[in-house]
């Protein structure tokens, strides 16, 4: 009768050895899966309720391209909130070729868009999803380089919210329709710096943010921007082609440039521009404008000659094409011009942008006949503008 018992207290033994193992198996490779997270992709979408729908497309989008891709080493953490006092931390999670979303934290209270609440936000980020790469898309409308503090841009944001409730094409703007919801470029730059961390991206899904101001205040925060000159049609990024090109281990802005106009060249609404920004750069930049501001001053009877990128939205222009404009300054200095223009072309390596560019505000197509995928702000002579312009770092530093 005893050996009936041994044989049983053995097989139990070794099935107790086998499930041990199994579990720690598991646990290991979970605990290996996040160890060797080599990207987190950060969504930001804390400022706008009318483009909430929009939101949850690109999202979708997003996780489309998961289940059919998976995630290999990333995780995407979103934040996301639908009113002044709410808003939710998730996770995209994968699992047998499904995503869902993991809620990681909710937020109660207003001050998101603060240096302090950029920071808390960021920080929280780090927490959930620690990663030695992370980056960023911003996702909401975009005024570029404007202060959201000052009368200055207060006619343009009452002008562009008017029209936007008009029935016609809706675009974005970085921040919210009030000023409340709206975000100085400088206060993101500090709260991304102050979270202690430096984003290899930071993609706009915003209009009008792919300008030098913009570029030059973001440069210790992101080693490129992603952005538009002009205006982004409601639709936003084309998420579903241009995934698998950010979240590559090396992302391919090349490839995030061409499936970008590619997709808004067939669009209903076919007008999109884009350009990459690589903020290494950004000194060597700086030194030629400053070298060249000293040479020559720009004349005004050539205003017209240099490329508009607001697309008529606005009369007196704000956003200009930077190289156009350089080019126009320096009209009879070609060899200071063509060191710039050698710059530029390592400042800003990738871009793209459709025939035509559109204005919501005009309802007008306008022809993109110049193009170098960044804008500039410093020929304006709109009256909001004039004046503050010259209070942007990027001004101080180039004058």
């Amino acid at each position: 009768m005893k050996a009936p018992r041994k044989i049983y207290t053995w097989t139990s033994i070794l099935l107790f050895v086998c499930c041990s193992l199994i579990f720690l198996s598991c646990e290991k490779e979970e605990l290996g899966e996040a160890m060797e997270n080599r990207k987190t992709l950060f969504m930001f979408l804390p400022w706008s309720t009318d483009l909430t729908g929009y939101f949850y497309t690109n999202i979708a989008d997003m996780e489309a391209c998961v289940s059919r891709r998976g995630l290999e080493h990333e995780r995407i953490l979103v934040f996301m909130s639908t009113s002044s006092t709410e808003a939710t931390m998730f996770e995209i999670i994968h699992s047998k070729g499904k995503c869902d979303r993991k809620t990681l934290k909710r937020y109660g209270t207003s001050g998101f868009t603060t240096v302090e609440g950029i920071t808390g936000i960021l920080n929280d980020v780090q927490e959930f999803a620690p990663a030695p790469v992370y980056a960023m898309i911003i996702g909401s409308h975009g005024m570029g380089w404007l202060p959201v503090d000052g009368t200055q841009a207060d006619s343009l944001f009452r002008m562009k919210k008017h029209w936007e409730y008009q029935e016609q094409p809706l675009t974005r703007y970085f921040g919210g329709l009030t000023r409340e919801f709206q975000t100085d470029v400088g206060t993101l730059a500090r709260g991304i710096v102050g979270a202690g961390v430096k984003m290899e991206y930071i993609l706009f899904d915003d209009c009008y943010m792919s300008c030098m101001e913009v570029a030059y205040d973001l440069k210790d925060a992101t080693d490129y921007i992603i952005a538009s000159t002009s205006e982004v049609m409601d639709k936003g990024m084309p998420y579903h082609r241009i995934y698998k090109h950010l979240m590559a281990t090396e992302p391919n802005y090349q490839a995030v440039c061409d499936n970008f106009y590619d997709y808004y060249t067939n669009y209903s609404a076919p007008y999109g521009t884009i350009g990459v920004t690589d903020c290494r750069y950004m000194d060597e930049m700086v030194a030629i404008m400053k070298y060249i501001n000293t040479k020559h001053t720009f004349d005004t009877d050539r205003l017209n000659n240099v490329q508009d990128l607001d697309g008529e939205t606005f009369t007196p222009t704000i956003f200009f094409d930077f190289d156009d404009y350089v080019r126009n300054l320096c009209t009879n200095d070609n060899n200071t011009y063509e060191q710039f223009n050698a710059v530029l072309q390592r400042l800003v390596p990738y871009k793209a942008n459709t025939n035509y560019i559109f204005s919501g505000n005009t309802q007008r197509e306008t022809k993109v006949n110049h193009f170098s995928g960044i804008t500039i702000s410093d020929p304006s002579t709109r009256s909001e503008i004039k004046e503050s312009k010259k209070y942007t770092n990027w001004w101080i530093q180039t004058h």
